[in-house]
């Protein structure tokens, strides 16, 4: 599907392809990391495309190339800094594609994440795609973000219409663009909070929602309830209203594990008693260890990143 892009839209994506083509290559790590990385002495100012691109590192326009620096300034992505200047956008590799998203520290609102659940998602889906006996017609990505679900799934069935939804207006740009860098044409980028926007039913629903208590709620972050598990059970309830039969759901999320038990796996079973068939398994057993010092967590023992599988029979 072809998009109609602003000219900063435009910049934005040809810069993309001037990095491809250079060869580069960026793995985002965790913030955690990202922080500690950053943090050393000889990492305080930007000596390469990786670091400005990647690290969000603050840079002088004297280490860029006319082409790149013309670009960035078209794309309007440049911040000033009081070392120097700062990329607002950072890029990042993944299965041989590049994806735009939110500069090191998403503090904004509005922030477009990308980072390790990113990865895991994908090679969730990657591992559904090759189990799955038929090719759906009808394909949604639920809280798109930088577009990484809906343009895997667009690219693994050609044929199917595929929706990249969100609440943010910021992610659904990125999805447009990233989609057209990775050259997929039958992804599109539509506003929905869940389905509500959206009409009609999928034979596949996709979604990596937020799962932890955020205080500021920021949307990419914050899953709601006293577990940031809520928005995760809401998506289990809508894709049971809104799957076809023999449709999927595969939602890559976090569950809190109390004492050894896991609330959100429980309030899953009891929805999906019935109708569906579901697996379900944890895909890393700790993540974002650092929440347990959060109040909100005080309970809990671990955070597990977790995959839940339903069909509707």
């Amino acid at each position: 599907m072809n998009f109609s892009f602003s000219k900063s839209d435009e910049a934005l994506l040809h810069l993309g392809r001037a990095l491809k083509e250079s060869g580069y290559s960026f793995i985002t790590s965790t913030p955690f990391t990202h922080a500690r990385v950053n943090a050393r002495s000889e990492n305080q100012t930007a000596k390469n495309l990786r670091d400005i691109f990647g690290w969000s590192r603050v840079f002088q326009r004297e280490i860029l190339p006319t082409e790149i620096w013309d670009l960035i300034n078209a794309a309007q992505i440049i911040e000033t800094h009081e070392n120097g200047l700062r990329s607002a956008l950072r890029l990042s590799s993944l299965g041989g594609e590049l994806f735009w998203h939110s500069a090191f520290p998403t503090s904004q609102s509005d922030a477009v994440f990308f980072g390790p659940d990113t990865y895991r998602y994908t090679s969730a889906i990657e591992s559904l795609i090759a189990l799955k006996g038929s090719t759906p017609s009808r394909v949604v990505d639920i809280g798109a973000g930088s577009g990484a679900g809906a343009i895997l799934a667009a690219r693994a069935f050609p044929n199917a219409e595929v929706l990249g939804v969100d609440i943010n207006e910021a992610a659904l740009r990125l999805t447009r663009i990233n989609a057209e860098l990775a050259n997929v044409k039958n992804v599109r980028a539509q506003q929905s909070d869940l389905l509500n926007d959206v009409e009609g039913n999928f034979n596949l629903i996709l979604a990596n929602p937020p799962y932890l208590v955020d205080e500021d709620e920021r949307a990419y972050r914050h899953g709601g309830g006293p577990l940031g598990a809520e928005l995760s059970l809401q998506i289990v309830d809508v894709a049971k209203a809104r799957l076809s039969v023999n449709g999927t759901l595969l939602l890559y999320t976090g569950a809190a594990i109390i004492e050894g038990r896991d609330p959100f796996r429980e309030e899953v079973e009891a929805r999906l008693e019935g109708e569906f068939e579901y697996s379900y398994r944890e895909m890393d057993p700790d993540v974002f260890g650092e929440e347990l010092e959060n109040g909100v967590y005080r309970n809990a023992e671990r955070i597990a990143a977790v995959v839940l599988t339903m069909t509707k029979t």
